[in-house]
């Protein structure tokens, strides 16, 4: 296919042969257009009165933006009402949104993380949305636990990235496309079809603020990337952090890379087993960079194949380019 066609396009080509694909090509119509609105939003910044926070905090204690908020309801708005979901869930509500009685339900469970990088909204920096779609089984409305399937059971995934360009990246299990938005055309267009993650890398994403709390395994990890050329791998690293995951891994799925927000000690001290959601975040970013030719893995286990147990449950990260993610998961070994 050549670049330049439209998502529906692209859609239309590669699920023609898809049994009851008509659905799920008219859902990620609807988050393309939530995205659409999104993007225009953040785009108009203080101009939309869209900055500055909410007043309150979400199920995880985090001080929310008012974005956060309208983001969550723009997903809510474009999707509830359309017969194609079951049911959704998002890092911004307790327990999942079921679909009004008044309204058709479908066949899919959307999850997503509407405004991923939220703190960066007021300096202009990069966010994202990020999004999954599973399969709801049975005719019963869905429960919280109808959302717990593990990243392997991801018919698609994807996100969309609100910077300089917006981009919307998805993979339907065969591979990894990037769209841009055409604001002439009000659409987005194909410009990225084949994206695939480096096998080796010299970047590497990590918040350095935290370093007196990692655990040795990243310690060791990451004071051989700073000792360059004369280091043990033999190479000179550079160090970017986007404050935003969408931001990082769109990065790594445009030149490599490998991403890391792992467990540390201040985390365990809290009694949490991470900082990124695995249903929100690591699991629709892992299927990603996986059928991008990458590794998603948390140190000590596959991220897609983790069976998850709440909501909002946790996992730490690490993610990119293979040959630097298995250094890193082969220190974890080592140190058990």
């Amino acid at each position: 296919m050549q670049q330049g066609v439209t998502l529906d396009e692209f859609l239309a080509e590669h699920m023609a042969n898809m049994p009851d694909a008509a659905d799920l090509r008219a859902l990620l119509g609807d988050i393309a257009t939530a995205c659409i609105d999104l993007s225009d939003l953040v785009r108009r910044g203080e101009l939309a009165g869209v900055l500055g926070a909410a007043g309150q905090e979400n199920v995880q204690g985090e001080e929310q933006k008012k974005l956060d908020i309208i983001a969550n309801d723009v997903f809510i708005e474009l999707t509830e009402s359309t017969g194609r979901v079951a049911g959704l869930a998002s890092e911004e509500m307790d327990n999942h949104y079921p679909i009004p009685e008044k309204h058709q339900r479908g066949r899919y469970l959307l999850t997503f993380d509407p405004l991923d990088g939220s703190s960066n909204i007021d300096v202009n920096g990069s966010t994202g949305t990020i999004f999954s779609i599973t399969e709801h089984a049975g005719d019963k409305p869905p429960v919280d636990a109808d959302f717990l399937q593990s990243g392997r059971q991801q018919v698609c995934a994807g996100y969309c990235l609100y910077s300089s360009a917006s981009m919307l990246v998805l993979t339907l299990g065969n591979g990894v496309a990037g769209f841009t938005l055409d604001n002439k055309r009000n659409a987005f267009v194909l410009t990225h079809p084949n994206m695939k993650v480096p096998a080796a890398t010299n970047e590497f994403a990590i918040n350095a603020a935290y370093s007196e709390h990692w655990q040795a395994p990243v310690k060791k990890y990451i004071e051989q990337c700073v000792a360059g050329k004369e280091g043990p791998i033999g190479k000179a690293f550079n160090m970017r952090w986007a404050g935003s995951m969408v931001g990082d891994i769109h990065r790594i799925l445009c030149r490599g890379g490998i991403f890391m927000y792992p467990l540390d000690e201040r985390m365990i001290k809290e009694g949490k087993d991470g900082k990124l959601r695995l249903l929100y975040e690591a699991n629709p970013m892992g299927l990603l960079i996986e059928q991008a030719g990458g590794m998603a893995h948390t140190g000590l286990v596959s991220i897609l194949d983790i069976a998850p147990d709440n909501l909002h449950q946790r996992v730490p990260v690490l993610m990119g380019s293979k040959e630097e993610v298995q250094r890193v998961v082969d220190y974890h070994a080592s140190a058990t």
